[in-house]
């Protein structure tokens, strides 16, 4: 064999060796997600571990007043096209567990025993995967809206979760919790301020308040995604094989991750709001995030990418 043959063998066995290990580490790096039981499926991320857990569905019969800056034949042509009813939208609820940095944290308490007749199933189908409310040891709040902290304490006044920690955002708490806002709001609109106080009221002198942009817990890093809510806030999960972003409302259901310039009508400061939807997703897409999102289509944890001027959300599989 000539001295230049065997150089070009020794060659393609170094270049061959190194796509081999690309390969392996693309493969190790590949989130897999698994069906745990009804309504919860597990995502392994290495030391991260994640549970998408359902809290069941809501519906709301779909008319013009949804989306104020669309028609509604361009909104009913979209569910069309995704396969879904054009006469109302049903809306998943997904919170989200991670064990991470030596915690067990949930992000979001779903609507608890205060829900539709579809809702409310969080703590059943924790139970159903092995996982004890007792065994969380920090809850993280995105915003105040009662789908997302409803679950926190039940009808009893009971702490649903009596061994955790709470974090909310600080001007998320400012809002809703502020005594001069309340006293000026109509008696008929303070239901959201009522639901604020009858969950957080009892607590407030232990609830930790962060301001977004703090790493809230290790391996877990608050973003200011204002707009939905006035203190609406993202977390970064990090520590494993790859990111994960809890973008908790940023979307409500995955059509608005295609048309994220459409302003729903749950969204407080609509301008704001499709400002922070194509921060968040470009935030996404820059650090190579899975997203989980609370509306997003089940089970809630998947891939983002361009679509035109949106996005496409891809669940896992």
């Amino acid at each position: 064999m000539t001295t230049m043959r065997r150089r070009s063998l020794v060659n393609w066995a170094v270049i061959g060796a190194a796509l081999l290990g690309v390969l392996a580490g693309c493969a190790a790096s590949a989130p897999r997600a698994t069906a745990v039981t009804e309504g919860v499926t597990r995502v392994e991320l290495g030391a991260v571990k994640a549970l998408a857990v359902s809290d069941g569905q809501g519906s709301r019969p779909l008319d013009a007043s949804f989306v104020r800056n669309a028609p509604l034949a361009d909104v009913q042509a979209d569910l069309k096209a995704a396969g879904l009813p054009t006469d109302r939208l049903d809306v998943p609820y997904t919170a989200l567990v991670v064990d991470v940095g030596g915690q067990r944290v949930l992000f979001d308490t779903g609507n608890g025993e205060f829900g539709g007749p579809g809702a409310g199933k969080l703590i059943d189908n924790l139970r159903g995967a092995g996982v004890t409310p007792e065994s969380v040891t920090a809850v993280v709040i995105s915003h105040f809206h009662g789908d997302h902290i409803n679950g926190l304490r039940n009808k009893a006044g009971q702490v649903v979760f009596p061994n955790a920690k709470i974090y909310v955002p600080a001007p998320e708490w400012g809002w809703w919790m502020d005594e001069a806002r309340y006293a000026a709001t109509p008696e008929a609109s303070r239901g959201g301020l009522n639901t604020a106080r009858r969950v957080f009221g009892p607590l407030a002198t232990s609830v930790i308040r962060f301001e977004p942009g703090q790493q809230v817990l290790p391996g877990v890093r608050s973003i200011a995604a204002f707009g939905h809510t006035p203190g609406h806030t993202v977390f970064m999960i990090e520590g494993g094989s790859r990111k994960l972003l809890y973008w908790a409302d940023t979307t409500n259901v995955a059509m608005f991750a295609r048309h994220p310039e459409w302003a729903v009508v749950f969204d407080m400061d609509a301008e704001m709001a499709r400002a922070t939807r194509h921060r968040i997703a470009e935030l996404a897409l820059s650090e190579n995030a899975l997203v989980a999102g609370f509306h997003l289509t089940r089970p809630g944890v998947g891939t983002l990418t361009r679509r035109g001027q949106g996005y496409d959300f891809t669940p896992l599989k």
